[in-house]
Parts: C-alpha cells; sequence; structure tokens
C-alpha cells in the first residue's frame, strides 16, 4: 500500500477518534484534571499510528495465512451446521465465544509471565483516555485478535459478521480506555462501562475485570470489581522504559532479576 495513503488513513483515524471520544471526556470525566496533552501522550500517538499504518496489516495478513489451517481442521458438519443460522443468532455467537475467549486469554496474560512481559506494555499507561487505549505491543495485538477470531471463523461463521464485530469491539475497547464515567448504575453489569476498566488497570496485576463487552463472564466467575470512586493509581509496579521502540523491544530483553509485583497501594472493594 503506498505510504501517502497509509498516512493519510492513519491522520484520518485519529482525527475521527478524536471527534468521538474527545468531547465525551470533557463533558464525563472521570479526572477532570487530566487534559489530552498529559505525560507521554505523543508516546501513544506513535502508538496508534504504528497500529494503523503497519501493524494492523501485519495482524490480519497473519491471519488470513492461519485461517485456512484451523478451518480444514474443524469439523464439516460443525462447519455447516453454523453456517445455516442466520446472521442475529451468528453475531450472537461471535459476542458470546468472543467474550468467552477474550475474558481466559486475559486471565492468561495477568497470570503467566511470558504472556504478562508482552501484555505489561499496555499495564504500563499511567493516564487512562482513548489514546492509551493504543498503547498495546504487536505481539499482544496478535494474540487477541487471533484468539477471538480464529476459533469462531473456524466453526463456519462467514466474514461479513466478523468484520462488523471486529469493528464494533476495537470502538468499545477504546471507549473503555477513555477518561470517562458515565452515570448508568446498575446497567454497567450487563454492558460494562470506562470505570471497571479502569479498576482493571490498577497496580494490582490481580485486579478483576478481564472482560471486554460485558462484565457477565466476570460476574459468572467471580472477578468483577465495581468501587465507587476511581483508583488512585493505575499502572504497574515494575520499571518498564519510557519511549515507544524501547517499549517495542523490553518483552525479548533477557531479565536477570525476577520482578515481583507490589501490592496495589489502593483499596478495592467489590
Amino acid at each position: 500500500m503506498d505510504i501517502a495513503w497509509q498516512i493519510l488513513t492513519a491522520g484520518a483515524s485519529f482525527l475521527l477518534l478524536f471527534l468521538m471520544f474527545r468531547p465525551l471526556e470533557i463533558a464525563f470525566a472521570a479526572k477532570a484534571n487530566q487534559g489530552f496533552c498529559r505525560p507521554f501522550w505523543r508516546m501513544d500517538l506513535c502508538y496508534l499510528l504504528g497500529e494503523y499504518m503497519l501493524f494492523n496489516g501485519a495482524v490480519f495478513w497473519m491471519l488470513s495465512q492461519l485461517s485456512p489451517w484451523i478451518y480444514a481442521a474443524t469439523p464439516s458438519k460443525l462447519r455447516n451446521w453454523v453456517g445455516s443460522l442466520d446472521q442475529w443468532a451468528q453475531i450472537l455467537l461471535v459476542i458470546l465465544a468472543g467474550d468467552f475467549l477474550i475474558y481466559w486469554g486475559h486471565r492468561l496474560q495477568h497470570r503467566f509471565d511470558f504472556l504478562w512481559r508482552f501484555h505489561c506494555i499496555h499495564h504500563s499507561a499511567e493516564h487512562l483516555d482513548w489514546l492509551a487505549a493504543h498503547r498495546e505491543h504487536p505481539v499482544d495485538s496478535l494474540y487477541t485478535i487471533l484468539l477471538v477470531n480464529l476459533p469462531v471463523f473456524a466453526l463456519g461463521v462467514p466474514i461479513k459478521p466478523l468484520a462488523y464485530f471486529a469493528a464494533f469491539r476495537g470502538l468499545w475497547a477504546i471507549f473503555i480506555h477513555s477518561n470517562v464515567r458515565l452515570p448508568i448504575g446498575p446497567l454497567r453489569m450487563l454492558i460494562g462501562a470506562p470505570e471497571l476498566h479502569h479498576w482493571h488497570h490498577d497496580r494490582n496485576r490481580s485486579a478483576g475485570n478481564y472482560a471486554n463487552v460485558s462484565p457477565l463472564m466476570d460476574i459468572l466467575f467471580g472477578t468483577y470489581v465495581c468501587p465507587d470512586h476511581e483508583p488512585l493509581a493505575v499502572g504497574v509496579s515494575e520499571s518498564i522504559p519510557k519511549t515507544y521502540f524501547a517499549q517495542l523491544i523490553y518483552p525479548f530483553r533477557r531479565r536477570n532479576v525476577t520482578e515481583k509485583e507490589s501490592p496495589s497501594s489502593t483499596s478495592i472493594a467489590s
């Protein structure tokens, strides 16, 4: 793809997302004193540009290469049955399967050090907003995209419902990172809310709230956390580089000393 077109697409994506989420952050700010130009916003902008200009294309190329192998390994009767469902049933299947897989895949990222060394880059953000949602190591992105899309594609779900929901899930991920706290009350137990994911980013690596679109998986498996206030601090306890390229390299560095997570300085009340 032409580099000029990639730059134009990335710039248009940034502008569109800014116009969608920045007004929400102004009108319903979770932290009123946090402006757009908070610390390290330029680094997160680098993540956004890298995602839309390079890494998204690489990840979906990998997905296209692997999906025929996964598809061929799935029993044809199962694929035919799923393919025979109407579109709304297929979309529901995509939602339920995707949420289940993301929930457990996300818990594994926090449980196992090998996965955490990539995922901790995302959690290194100490200021949450719509731009910080893009701070994600490419290997971490590949893990999540393959986890969510390959199994349901293998079951025979056509690419169209997958594409629609992938776009929605991407926007939802940006929304739940945004500096927003909406007065939706008990509805947050059904559709989720930014404040739930803000608590997931608490410095305690096992803070909970691993689900994506709906918190029902967290409620079902006992990891739902919903205090009535924002966490005092978000981020990680370990020392992670503060520049874009250093963070891309960080997970591949050999660690001579095992870094232990210190308990969160904030109290979490369920």
